[in-house]
């Protein structure tokens, strides 16, 4: 499931984020998301969450 649309994502959630230094190469990071920082019901580079242990990125998928 994409990561575009805010109501598809809940804190507890596992997710693959992209980082902000990671952008140029696409490179993904698996977490739990704990908060949701992107206000907008949708966003089309993915919703911005803050994942536990505090790495910030915006979400590519939803790990089922």
């Amino acid at each position: 499931m994409s990561g575009t649309i805010r109501e598809h994502i809940k804190p507890g959630i596992k997710v693959n984020v992209v980082q902000k230094q990671d952008q140029r190469t696409g490179k993904l990071t698996e977490g739990v998301v704990a908060k949701i920082l992107t206000n907008s019901p949708s966003h089309p580079h993915g919703i911005k969450v803050m994942l536990e242990g505090g790495i910030v990125g915006r979400v590519k998928e939803i790990i089922n």
